[in-house]
């Protein structure tokens, strides 16, 4: 494992402080305190991220009965974590948890020594540009002749369109059988003005992820092709299936997502 790149803004790490966690360093709050001058809802829009995972887990578990979890730029373990979340519905829930980030990866060790009453969960070193390495890594977990849930929640804005993600989420999908669902929450480029949007790309150019790509609607709908989405379809994440008290209509059109089931 190489040293923790402290000086270079982490986007892991400025998702945990976007949510109140203590994981980062001071070039992550700058970097996110500049995305939070240009975006001011961007806190508002990271916690809604985080119960938007929530609700999907918990649907996938308890209401099409999901045992198996493929969760791809998970980010730094926060409360209420996938396996929380399933483990909490059938404890026999299995969890692959895949990131690329050493910081990320040294907490997520350190998750697992620090809570012997989780269940079955496992996490795998590889990059989504790699889909191979993440389902050879998953395979020592995952049981892939039954249905898997493949979850790309706040990952696939971070790749490029000449990295071909579509192609990449093509390519996990085909791995996994029937019945199988895909999960995606993405930024979009809807609602932002120009000038928004050249002041998060400078922001996010610096940092480990090189670059931020908001997609239009019909561009985050690509990665549902083939798939069957699941009511109400690709949406504000605070639309999908909200829980009763919750405000249907927090944020702006800034971060879609859905849920769709392989025939």
């Amino acid at each position: 494992m190489h040293a923790v790149e402290t000086w270079k803004p982490s986007v892991a790490r400025m998702y945990d402080y976007f949510l109140g966690g203590k994981d980062h360093y001071a070039a992550d709050r700058d970097a996110a305190e500049k995305v939070l001058v240009i975006e001011p809802e961007t806190r508002v829009i990271a916690m809604q991220n985080r119960a938007f995972l929530r609700r999907v887990v918990r649907y996938l578990a308890r209401e099409e009965g999901i045992r198996q979890f493929l969760d791809i730029g998970t980010g730094i373990p926060t409360m209420e974590n996938v396996h929380d979340v399933a483990q909490r519905v059938a404890p026999e829930s299995r969890v692959v948890y895949v990131d690329n980030e050493d910081n990320v990866l040294a907490h997520a060790r350190a998750l697992l020594v620090g809570h012997r009453d989780a269940g079955p969960c496992a996490y795998v070193d590889a990059d989504l540009r790699d889909p191979e390495a993440v389902l050879a890594g998953a395979a020592s977990m995952l049981d892939f002749s039954h249905p898997v849930a493949v979850l790309l929640f706040a990952i696939l804005h971070f790749i490029p369109d000449e990295d071909d993600p579509w192609g990449v989420t093509v390519r996990l999908m085909q791995a996994v059988p029937a019945g199988s669902y895909l999960a995606v929450s993405h930024a979009m480029s809807a609602d932002l003005s120009a000038e928004q949007r050249a002041g998060l790309d400078e922001v996010y150019a610096a940092t480990n992820a090189g670059g931020v790509t908001q997609r239009p609607i019909d561009g985050i709908a690509r990665f549902f092709d083939g798939l069957e989405l699941v009511e109400p379809g690709l949406t504000n994440i605070s639309d999908w299936r909200p829980e009763p008290g919750q405000d249907p209509h927090p944020t702006r059109r800034l971060f879609h997502g859905g849920v769709g089931r392989k025939g």
